[in-house]
């Protein structure tokens, strides 16, 4: 539990870092590249998620000499050791990340599905998209697993044949390049990092980017036409709250900035080009720096030949507290000698001192043969080797009695 929670506070320190990243480099990837670089921008967001995760190439730290393995359960827990299991605190924390983060879908999946019974029946015409019988938010690609394109009862009326092809290719153009299904991602995202001050602030961000990309992709395609694009925009007004998971014609809020995109036109080639350089250098640059934060202060010195190393831990369970002991409040610690062999296996476990004797010992030593290392290395090659671990036995709460 605890580790879940130190993921998700370094993922959203990162997720900070790469928004605001983001938000100094747009003014610079717009003139450059315009909406569609500015969109693939926000690649730098998942790459930083995903290094988080990824295990770093040398091993943890190793077990300092005299730190002891906390043993606690039963909701016990001690504040003055390093090394802490799952705590009452730590488990309230992650319930009401759980809970936020599903009421926060709940809350989602109602707009939504408000959204969509807000439309009425829907009939498809013949070009392809499908007519409802109310304008909430009108024209939209709609859905995630199959979206439809859909209209209003007045597209007809508002729109000349020209606009109704244009409105129609941008709304293929969402569809065809997957931006439903980065809507939807976008989504869990927002529902995960609930708590996330930036959440709801970037998510508008991305969404104006995409709108600026498919506006580029159409008129790259009909680039005689852009007065009458932009008379479409102008035309439609949103007037009605968007849906959670839709791509909508009528992006209001970002209606000025798209009108502005079209009279600047495309870029040439070389800015492009640098644009695109400086999104990967930020992926690079950003993403290395969050991947090597996993192992901050820990990573080995790099040289060119074999070092020498000393066992290091991999997975140490803390031990069960023993029930009796823990009914009655009894408190203790145990040293274990522990041979490790050259896989890192723990190949035996004794006991070298208990206090008090007779309590804690078998719960140990059960748990010691369960835990692994990475084995010390001499000369180049993995050699077993011997650690001394104390196991303190604490509690910070006393028993409830009978």
């Amino acid at each position: 539990m605890t580790d879940l929670l130190m993921l998700l506070l370094r993922a959203s320190v990162w997720l900070t870092v790469g928004v605001l990243l983001l938000a100094v480099a747009r003014p610079l990837l717009l003139r450059l590249g315009g909406g569609p670089l500015a969109y693939r921008s926000w690649w730098l967001l998942p790459v930083l998620l995903t290094l988080l995760v990824v295990p770093l190439p040398y091993p943890p730290a190793a077990l300092p000499d005299g730190m002891a393995l906390l043993a606690m359960t039963k909701g016990a827990a001690s504040q003055n050791g390093p090394w802490v299991t799952a705590s009452g605190g730590a488990t309230l924390l992650a319930a009401l990340w759980g809970l936020g983060a599903g009421l926060a879908l709940l809350r989602a999946c109602i707009a939504q599905r408000r959204f969509e019974r807000q439309l009425g029946v829907l009939r498809q015409r013949g070009d392809g998209s499908w007519q409802a019988d109310v304008d909430a938010g009108l024209p939209a690609l709609v859905g995630v697993w199959r979206p439809r394109i859909i209209v209003g009862p007045g597209f007809d009326a508002r729109f000349d044949p020209q606009q109704r092809n244009l409105v129609l290719q941008h709304e293929r153009s969402h569809r065809d390049h997957g931006d439903h299904w980065v809507n939807a991602v976008v989504l869990m995202m927002r529902c995960l990092f609930w708590f996330h001050p930036l959440a709801a602030w970037s998510a508008r961000r991305l969404q104006r980017d995409q709108e600026l990309a498919c506006d580029a992709r159409v008129l790259r395609l009909h680039p005689a036409h852009r007065r009458s694009y932009a008379t479409a925009l102008l035309t439609a007004q949103l007037a009605h709250p968007i849906a959670p998971v839709a791509c909508h014609w009528r992006g209001q809020p970002v209606l000025k900035e798209r009108i502005s995109m079209m009279k600047q036109g495309t870029s040439g080639r070389v800015p492009v080009a640098c644009g695109y350089l400086m999104v990967a250098g930020l992926c690079i640059g950003a993403g290395g720096m969050a991947w090597a934060s996993q192992g901050a202060g820990s990573a080995p010195a790099l040289t060119a030949a074999p070092v020498d190393r000393d066992i290091k831990a991999a997975q140490m369970a803390a031990p069960d507290y023993p029930e009796e002991a823990f009914e009655r409040g009894i408190t203790g610690k145990v040293v274990l000698r522990v041979d490790v062999d050259a896989d890192g296996k723990a190949s035996g476990v004794s006991v070298v001192s208990a206090t008090p004797a007779g309590v804690f010992e078998a719960a140990s030593v059960e748990a010691a043969r369960q835990w692994t290392f990475t084995p010390a290395v001499r000369d180049g090659r993995n050699v077993p080797g011997t650690l001394q671990i104390p196991v303190q036995f604490a509690l910070d709460q006393p028993p409830v009695g009978p």
